[in-house]
């Protein structure tokens, strides 16, 4: 089955793949290409260091860049370098996060530039497929290399340390590699932990962004609102793509629709939706072109050149790309979670639905009121998180690298916020499909009246007054299954 196996090429990998490597249950194949390359940069590497000094390989680390490594020391070297950087603290993370990292730096390794033993894909493909894992603290990373959560994974492939205990606690054994001590800074010297989350988060970024536009739809219906906002002529007169991809959905989920709008022009959250959220998605899509290209390539230091049988001294590693997207993606995230957050307040409206206040059951009744504040709650999460990792910097290693990204912060930020605006937008389909419902207006057909369906038929039709929570966490799990009906 297509779906069932991904291929470690080092050139092709999508996000998506990504996600679905880190939760879904697939089985890792590596491409005898991309060993291939492996293996010719790892000869090169070795090769060269034999003629000049290359950093990690024949010299310290860092402001120890200098210090060349003695002949009889240098098995040594490498062994201490994993133990005095496997220093991560903190809570682990996610699962699904470090099958990422450890699906994206297979995919770095196999596109040939870090010069790392190729023996070693095949044990990181084994521990992915077998299901075990490195203990992998959050705190460690700063946009500039993964080192700690790498070598931490080195150090389970050496036998050092443990991967993460099975369910019944007892410690695993699993797949295990030699790493010689040459390869011990170009294997951990890389940011394939802030890369493999960034890959999960713009993934489930381009879900949600989707999910956003057949609920505002399910919203617009649902107050009596106008579709002449979305007509052609309004966005050929302001041609941004992604604006005009808003539009061109909005009128395809409602062209089933007879329209009768109750007023001359609908609020911002209906009448400004495509100037909204069209840079959201220009944002998200910018931001997963990115990271793709991240994923991809062969962002080592020193970067091996098998073509030229050289090795370079550079700054790849440096994630500014890959950050400054991530940063833009959740600002436009805010803006247009803020229109979600106020269509919500219209469905509280007795002038925009024609229900009793809050749809309750009687003029008295909470309804839904209390989705207002959880949904403003997550709102003012995102408008903290929001703000830019990118602003950030530091002086390390004895002045020596004087500069970072945060790009490994702006992917953890953008992880939770994604969070947060789930809950949000299930809160607004609660409330839309609910006044639906009451209305008794389902949509007239095609992928809205789908959406309806779909959403109605998993939500609690009752509209006493009763806890919701159950209702806003159903309703954030549809979220994905309303994406797929986007047009």
């Amino acid at each position: 089955m297509e779906n069932s196996r991904i291929v470690i090429d080092g050139t092709e990998l999508t996000c998506a793949d990504v996600a679905r490597a880190a939760r879904a249950d697939v089985t890792v194949v590596m491409s005898p290409e991309g060993v291939r390359r492996a293996g010719a940069a790892w000869r090169t590497a070795r090769e060269v260091a034999a003629e000049r000094p290359v950093y990690g390989r024949t010299t310290g680390v860092g402001a120890n860049r200098e210090v060349d490594v003695e002949w009889e020391d240098t098995d040594a070297h490498g062994l201490r370098l994993l133990r005095s950087h496997a220093a991560g603290a903190g809570p682990l993370v996610a699962p699904e996060i470090v099958r990422a990292m450890l699906t994206v730096r297979l995919n770095q390794i196999a596109a040939g530039g870090s010069g790392v033993d190729p023996g070693v894909l095949a044990a990181l493909a084994d521990a992915l497929n077998l299901g075990l894992l490195p203990p992998v603290p959050v705190y460690g990373a700063i946009g500039t290399g993964d080192l700690t959560a790498l070598a931490s994974t080195a150090l389970c492939l050496l036998g050092e340390r443990d991967w993460l205990p099975a369910p019944d606690g007892a410690p695993q054994r699993g797949p295990g590699f030699t790493l010689r001590s040459a390869d011990a800074l170009a294997f951990i010297s890389s940011n394939a932990a802030t890369l493999g989350e960034a890959a999960l988060a713009v993934t489930d970024l381009r879900t949600l962004l989707a999910a956003s536009t057949v609920v505002a739809a399910l919203s617009l219906h649902a107050v009596h609102g106008s579709e002449e906002a979305y007509a052609p002529a309004v966005h050929e007169a302001c041609p941004h793509p992604g604006q005009q991809e808003v539009a061109t959905a909005m009128r395809t989920l409602l062209a089933f629709e007879l329209p009768a709008p109750m007023r001359i022009q609908d609020p911002y959250g209906y009448r400004a939706f495509p100037q909204v959220h069209g840079p959201a998605l220009e944002a998200g899509g910018y931001a997963e072109d990115v990271v793709t290209r991240e994923i991809n390539a062969a962002a080592e230091n020193p970067l091996v050149d098998v073509a030229g049988h050289a090795v370079w001294h550079n700054g790849n590693f440096h994630t500014a790309y890959a950050g400054l997207a991530l940063d833009s993606a959740r600002a436009a995230l805010f803006q247009t979670m803020a229109l979600s957050a106020a269509r919500l307040g219209t469905l509280s409206e007795p002038s925009f639905t024609g229900l009793y206040p809050f749809q309750g059951e009687t003029e008295a009744s909470s309804g839904i009121m209390i989705l207002e504040y959880v949904a403003h709650s997550a709102l003012a999460d995102v408008r903290r998180l929001a703000t830019p990792a990118a602003l950030g910097s530091a002086v390390l290693s004895r002045g020596v690298e004087e500069h970072a990204g945060f790009s490994t912060q702006s992917a953890r930020a953008t992880t939770e916020a994604l969070g947060a605006y789930r809950i949000a937008l299930g809160c607004e389909v609660v409330a839309a499909v609910r006044a639906l419902r009451t209305q008794g207006r389902p949509p007239a057909g095609g992928p809205l009246r789908a959406a309806y369906d779909l959403a109605a038929e998993a939500l609690d039709p009752r509209v006493d007054d009763r806890p919701l929570d159950t209702d806003i966490a159903i309703a954030a799990d549809l979220l994905p299954a309303l994406a797929r009906l986007l047009p």
